[in-house]
């Protein structure tokens, strides 16, 4: 299960602010961010070198894409279609709209359950795949949206009912002055109560399987876009640039 948590802000200079955790199997290969596809000229993802796909992209117009798994639906499955695909998908994009409008009228079917989040400087929305049918799509309303294996702000999961109110309290981050201290420091937390490591939002190595990486990125009104990446748990590696130049 990854964290992505989305502050969503209509009229502001910085109107999307976007923190992520990539949890996944420890042993399943992939590359940092970069121009991996040249078939999708302009956008940005790290790429999995398992499927060819990515889990969170960003295009050149300003489409920011990232997808995560359903409760059980966790690595690939016989005849099903990757997940990653559709992140490429959406930040190919003209618009974050004009993906969403795509998305909605995929098969669901083809691919296992999952939840994404695409947003521009526009807006930003919330897409659920439940394994048939078309996807469950809504519009995020502005504030924070913290999406794990379950719905945004859902408190049924152990994680989103510790963390939301947190990151809800805090100052946001400023991409003007490259200040993301609070969220790197939130992105690096591994605590948990006794009992309850669901908590966690920094999952540590268990059973072969743990958070890999992270992601800071901000869109700003005027068109520019910032993305920081830590290539390993955060907290135990810094967060640098990643090169948006095409």
């Amino acid at each position: 299960m990854c964290s992505l948590i989305c502050l969503w802000r209509p009229a502001h200079a910085w109107p999307v602010l976007v923190a992520a955790n990539r949890d996944e199997r420890l042993d399943r290969p992939w590359e940092c961010p970069g121009p991996h596809w040249p078939d999708r000229p302009g956008v940005i993802g790290g790429r999995d070198l398992m499927a060819g796909g990515t889990w969170m992209a960003l295009g050149a117009r300003g489409v920011l894409a990232g997808i995560l798994n359903r409760p059980g639906s966790l690595g690939p499955a016989t005849g099903k279609r990757s997940r990653g695909d559709l992140p490429l998908q959406a930040a190919s994009s003209r618009s974050a709209e004009e993906a969403v409008a795509a998305l909605r009228a995929i098969d669901a079917g083809e691919w296992r359950p999952f939840n994404m989040v695409v947003a521009d400087r526009d807006g930003a929305w919330f897409l659920k795949g439940l394994g048939e049918g078309r996807p469950v799509v809504s519009r995020l309303a502005p504030g924070i949206a913290m999406v794990t294996a379950h719905d945004p702000n859902d408190l049924a999961s152990p994680r989103t009912a510790r963390h939301l109110p947190l990151f809800q309290a805090s100052a946001p981050p400023d991409p003007d002055r490259e200040d993301w201290t609070w969220w790197e420091a939130r992105l690096a937390d591994d605590t948990a109560r006794p009992g309850q490591g669901a908590e966690a939002l920094r999952v540590p190595p268990v059973n072969g399987f743990g958070t890999v990486s992270a992601s800071l990125v901000g869109l700003a009104a005027d068109g520019r876009r910032c993305w920081r990446f830590c290539a390993a748990p955060p907290g135990t590696a810094p967060f640098v640039p990643v090169s948006l130049s095409p």
